[in-house]
């Protein structure tokens, strides 16, 4: 019975998001507390809840400071080169947009955080996509996915969850998969470039110089808090330039090869070179405030939550020494900050009644259950497909801690070895970025103003693909 409703949940929670019946704080929070009475624990509801906002707290409070710290960065200019350096790449056209968002994800990807990744890739190429009026879920999918190969990184998180629960090592685990997941990534860009292909042949290609067009000053601002303060407040006009800039009348600003986007007012705030808030003598310090602190979140020098918070209030306090000015780049981020951890703390919601009722384990079980016999000397192939639609449905912790080790076992029954199982087990982070249980993937769609059920319509067969020619290749390989 607990299987049942445990899948019937799930599929209630993504089929009302995906027709935009609910809200996903609203399904995470009302859908898990009515399954909780259907199951007869309604009187335990509350400490489900406890136990899952306290599990999820120090994530809460890492993207919260994460935010604000990265938020700040945008502002003073730190990432203001690497915009520019995207813009000469991309030129304008859809296809190399598309394909750049890829390989910034996957580089960014380096540091083993999901939520930067997607706050420092969102920030450089969503003027991009909205200048042209590409479509945003292309950027959030191809984004996701290129994350969720990079994840796979023994730094990354589910590579050292394998390797703990299988007491195996992490680099045993890794450096064989490194092929496999090198097609993974091809399997990225190459789809990038369909898609992008897809984008240009609707919209066409532009130069630099037309996109580089003034705007109404009704355009909709693209980044929170990038500007001044009235920059960090949304637009109720329009949202870019049309499929025929020269339509506005606006001049050139410069060539294909060193042009910047004009000040515009509320307009593509996000590379306004003039904004009030850069603090180009400062960027030494900030870049290298930003490597320490990705250096010591890979180090484990301290809690991930920890670093964020002292690196925020470092930035804060170095580059607006002022109270005014650091209330005001508070004030900018607030939006996006209580977004993201009003998300997380109702995905606490859902992912507590899942464990508290003790659903995940009777639909794991179930699952384990009903593998045949005579799939047995196969069993890291099964792992490879269960790993799609279980890292999907469930924390990364709840797989590998409890559901890993007993396919381990049942392969090693058939002399399967505990390392293939392990290494089949990675097979389904493409899709796993953007599960409704994982923060990041609010981060993403937050800031690219998306809706979640949008970029869950579209990413979702994708990734799965992605996942199925990791896996594929795994097998290619001798790896799995």
């Amino acid at each position: 019975m607990l299987t049942i409703l445990g899948f019937t949940m799930i599929a209630t929670f993504l089929v009302l998001i995906m027709l935009k019946k609910m809200s996903p704080i609203a399904a995470l929070v009302l859908i898990p507390a009515l399954f909780c009475v259907f199951v007869g624990k309604g009187a335990k509801l509350g400490d489900y809840v406890i136990d899952g906002v306290t599990s999820l707290a120090p994530t809460a409070a890492m993207l919260m400071f994460a935010i604000v710290y990265f938020g700040v960065m945008i502002d003073v200019g730190l990432f203001d080169p690497i915009v520019r350096g995207i813009l000469k790449f991309c030129k304008a056209d859809p296809l190399r947009i598309v394909v750049g968002t890829a390989v910034l994800a996957a580089i960014v990807s380096l540091d083993g955080d999901g939520s930067t990744t997607f706050m420092i890739t969102v920030s450089a190429m969503y003027p991009l996509y909205k200048r042209l009026k590409m479509s945003l879920v292309v950027m959030t999918g191809v984004a996701a996915m290129a994350n969720g190969v990079m994840n796979t990184l023994p730094w990354g998180g589910p590579t050292a969850r394998a390797a703990t629960a299988l007491k195996v090592s992490a680099s045993d685990i890794f450096v064989p998969m490194i092929p496999a997941l090198a097609v993974g990534m091809l399997a990225v860009l190459v789809l990038s470039y369909v898609l992008g292909r897809r984008e240009r042949k609707r919209l066409g290609v532009l130069t630099l110089d037309e996109v580089l067009v003034e705007e109404p000053a009704e355009s909709e601002t693209v980044l929170v808090g990038a500007g001044t303060g009235k920059g960090a407040e949304k637009g109720a006009g329009g949202s870019g330039v049309g499929n025929d800039p020269k339509a506005t009348g606006g001049s050139s600003s410069g060539t294909d090869a060193d042009a910047e986007l004009p000040d515009e007012g509320d307009g593509f705030q996000g590379l306004d070179p003039n904004r009030a808030t850069l603090r180009p003598k400062l960027y030494w310090f900030n870049a290298l405030l930003t490597v320490i602190l990705l250096t010591a979140m890979i180090m484990e020098w301290l809690p991930i939550p920890v670093l964020f918070l002292l690196g925020a209030a470092l930035a804060l306090t170095v580059n607006f020494p002022h109270m005014p000015d650091q209330k005001a780049r508070l004030g900018a981020h607030a939006e996006n900050v209580l977004n993201v951890s009003g998300m997380v703390f109702a995905a606490a919601v859902f992912t507590g009644v899942l464990q508290g009722t003790g659903m995940v384990d009777h639909m794991a079980t179930w699952l384990v259950g009903n593998i045949p016999d005579g799939m047995g000397p196969h069993m890291a192939f099964v792992t490879g497909v269960l790993s799609i639609p279980l890292t999907y449905f469930m924390s990364n912790d709840g797989f590998y801690f409890g559901i890993v080790p007993v396919l381990a076992e049942a392969g090693n029954a058939h002399g399967v070895s505990t390392l293939e199982i392990a290494r089949a087990s990675l097979v389904g982070q493409p899709l796993h970025m953007s599960s409704p249980l994982v923060p990041a993937v609010y981060v993403l769609v937050g800031m690219a103003k998306v809706e979640f059920g949008d970029h869950t319509r579209f990413v979702v067969k994708w990734a799965a693909l992605t996942s199925l020619v990791v896996l594929g290749a795994g097998i290619l390989f001798g790896i799995i």
